[in-house]
């Protein structure tokens, strides 16, 4: 029997919808003295915002906080506790660097966004549906840490939606999620089957059939879950550039950026309309997501089997494999940041821009790493060998791409990184009633 999912006690990122347009930051703080961190986060409780109402929220706008391993470790929790956390979290992003293709100019030495082993040990996740929205939120924060010492803000950084409403490369962003038993409400054509709800919550059964958990007193880490952070800077001029090498004419390079990512950029899926791009589909909440592969298009003549969302999220497409897909199954928050580089540019600015994705998932392990390190920069569960992700993956083996075409097969080759690592963490979100026991942890001994 479905069991309804406890919302008053879940953080609200990981079910709220995205304001469209939306405008956020994520603020990072260090830790010196646990004293203070708790007085920072006891302040923070009142303020943090449940997933209740989630699909009709009274605010459009809400705060959400985590913690590092590191922080957790500087809040002075047992090593009994901290030794139980998954290795991934308890390593750090930064330290798996080679496993997750962060090398060479995505290699941590360049990260300009703090880690949990250099100084970030909590954060405050901001989102809102409005710029005042937002600037009232931050001031909740700010008058939080106000006179403490032994906690500091050491990063902020302001995402939102572009004026163009897509992201960087020219794409409309977040159409596709999961559906998680128990949300409430009826899947939306092409969400599937609903998945259970452990694989992005703790204290519920998850797709193994048993029940997804944390260490230390269930307090702790019931209706928690993990983030895994990654701060992508886009290089859209390099991008641009690519796409004109490849089709002398503004449809053609419009093709090519379709096979790229599975999607034409207005977000009409290839899988629905492959020859042409169709804007109102795109639009259409019941079309735009509704499509799969193994029977309609088993060999990508339509969405090519290494385009981007066929690889993220290869549907049906791995039924009859020895991969079960939906264990590694994210639930994805993509936000952008920095500025739009102009539609005219004939050269880089060299300004800082790109996307920052939280990626919810409740076993770091088998959900992120698995799809960073497995689907995104190699081939072989596609056949293709060391071809990796046209949009995000990594270039240090091979770099280049084909897709079915008429009358033969395109390849295109010489692709640069178009996005590489700026940051990166896996961090941990407690509940609410989590958040209070981290507070009071001294007196729950």
């Amino acid at each position: 029997m479905e069991r309804p999912l406890e919302l008053h006690d879940i953080q609200g990122t990981v079910l709220r919808n995205r304001p469209m347009p939306y405008y956020g930051s994520y603020v990072l703080f260090s830790i010196d003295d646990p004293k203070a961190a708790k007085t920072l986060v006891r302040r923070l409780v009142p303020y943090v915002t449940s997933a209740a109402d989630w699909e009709n929220p009274a605010e459009n706008a809400w705060i959400n906080v985590v913690f590092t391993f590191e922080g957790l470790k500087r809040l002075g929790l047992d090593p009994s506790i901290l030794a139980g956390f998954p290795i991934e979290f308890k390593q750090g992003m930064a330290a798996r660097k080679e496993f997750l293709g962060d090398t060479g100019d995505s290699d941590p030495q360049h990260w300009d966004m703090p880690h949990g082993n250099n100084g970030f040990h909590i954060g405050m996740l901001v989102m809102a549906g409005s710029e005042a929205l937002r600037d009232e939120k931050l001031a909740i924060g700010h008058n939080a840490i106000a006179a403490l010492k032994g906690v500091k803000t050491i990063s902020r950084l302001d995402v939102g939606i572009p004026p163009t409403m897509r992201e960087h490369f020219g794409y409309t962003d977040g159409l596709s999620r999961p559906f998680i038993e128990g949300e409430g409400g009826e899947p939306l054509p092409g969400q599937g089957t609903p998945f259970k709800p452990g694989e992005f919550l703790l204290g519920y059964e998850n797709e193994l059939g048993v029940m997804a958990t944390g260490p230390g007193p269930e307090e702790l880490w019931r209706n928690g879950t993990y983030i895994s952070i990654r701060k992508l800077r886009q290089k859209v001029f390099a991008f641009r550039q690519y796409l004109k090498q490849q089709a002398d004419t503004e449809d053609g390079q419009e093709f090519v950026a379709a096979k790229m990512m599975g999607r034409w950029r207005s977000g009409c899926p290839m899988a629905l309309s492959p020859d042409k791009d169709n804007p109102e589909l795109a639009k259409d909440k019941y079309l735009n997501n509704d499509f799969a592969y193994l029977n309609d298009d088993p060999d990508g003549k339509k969405t090519p089997e290494g385009s981007h969302i066929r690889r993220v999220n290869p549907r049906d497409s791995l039924d009859n494999t020895a991969t079960n897909s939906r264990l590694h199954k994210l639930l994805r928050r993509g936000t952008a940041y920095g500025p739009v580089l102009p539609a005219d540019a004939t050269e880089d600015d060299g300004q800082d821009r790109g996307l920052v994705l939280a990626l919810i998932n409740a076993n770091p392990g088998r959900q992120f790493e698995f799809v960073q390190s497995q689907w995104v920069n190699d081939g072989d569960f596609i056949s293709q060998g060391r071809r990796t992700d046209p949009i995000v993956g990594s270039r240090s083996q091979v770099d280049d791409y084909v897709y079915p075409g008429k009358p033969a097969r395109k390849h295109i080759t010489g692709l640069p990184d178009f996005a590489v690592t700026r940051g990166g963490e896996h961090v941990f979100l407690p509940g609410l009633n989590g958040l209070k026991w981290l507070v009071d942890y001294d007196r729950n001994l």
